[in-house]
């Protein structure tokens, strides 16, 4: 007789090793991170075409299951124009209090996109964030930078830093706004991904992002500022909670979108696209479509 033993298989859950972003210590740079990316099993093509996507270099993630759901060139070094306040934000966050004040010198006026501060003019931190991720400011992220302790250098020293320290080993800064001209700043995809999913993690990062609009008001060393942000789908595509848009011609349209909806959260990057919030909607649509959620109507 033949005897057939049912043996029931033990837990094989594969638990990512990675620690939660907040053990981090704040201003302690104590351990590499490094996102850990399994591959995800995708649905048919002949069920879900996947997007024709223009961008040089695009990554989709998942962050309840830490999937990538789609990618293209997500390791490829490219230029990332104004991604770079990203870091910006997030240095500054780490190292000063969002009521602390900066002083706007002559030298911090610079680029074209700007928030429109005037030297002598004096901001809280937390009105320059609102210029440097709303309007991209360069002249926020100058500011900002200028007014490190110990010099702008040493606050680009101290973005580079942060990046090894994430595990960012394609990504170098030289300066805080994005701007071509100070040496070779480059990133991926797959690099921008993991800083913003860090950044995410910080509330101030995580209102002002979401923010489509915010007056500064006019104070006793400075003017009133009507700030707004129409590109990075925050008025288009229910659901979008920021991030960050990116122009240079050496950069092309670069995004960064961060996506709540219906349990899932979607982080989207695209680089060098030649219609970023087009191939952004169409991304994320394809992104949920494959985790089995209908897209919600948008523009």
């Amino acid at each position: 007789m033949l005897l057939l033993l049912f043996v029931e298989p033990k837990n094989t859950t594969i638990k990512s090793p990675v620690p939660d972003f907040l053990t981090l210590l704040k201003n302690k740079q104590t351990s590499t991170l490094a996102l850990w990316l399994p591959a995800l099993k995708q649905k048919s093509s002949s069920i879900i075409n996947e997007p024709d996507i223009t961008a040089k270099s695009v990554i989709v993630f998942d962050i309840e299951t830490n999937k990538v759901i789609y990618s293209k060139n997500p390791k490829e070094k490219l230029p990332m124009a104004s991604l770079t306040k990203i870091m910006t934000a997030i240095i500054a966050l780490e190292n000063k209090k969002v009521d602390d004040r900066y002083i706007v010198h002559s030298t911090d006026i610079v680029g074209e996109s700007s928030m429109g501060i005037k030297p002598g003019e004096i901001f809280s931190l937390e009105e320059l964030l609102y210029g440097l991720i709303l309007y991209s400011g360069n002249d926020a992220s100058e500011t900002i930078a200028s007014n490190n302790p110990k010099g702008r250098i040493n606050f680009i020293e101290m973005m580079n830093n942060k990046a090894k320290a994430l595990g960012l080993e394609d990504t170098n800064f030289t300066n805080p706004s994005g701007l071509n001209g100070d040496g070779p700043q480059h990133t991926t995809a797959y690099d921008l991904l993991v800083m913003t999913k860090y950044a995410l993690q910080n509330p101030e990062f995580k209102k002002i992002v979401a923010t489509p609009e915010h007056v500064v008001s006019a104070t006793a060393t400075h003017g009133v500022y009507e700030l707004f942000n129409e590109t990075n789908l925050l008025t288009t595509y229910p659901g979008i909670k920021g991030v960050k848009t990116g122009y240079t011609e050496e950069a092309g349209w670069c995004l960064v979108s961060y996506l709540e909806y219906k349990g899932n959260k979607l982080i989207g990057v695209v680089l060098n696209s030649e219609k970023r919030r087009e191939e952004m909607k169409e991304l994320l649509d394809y992104s949920l479509l494959t985790l089995g959620i209908d897209p919600p109507p948008h523009e």
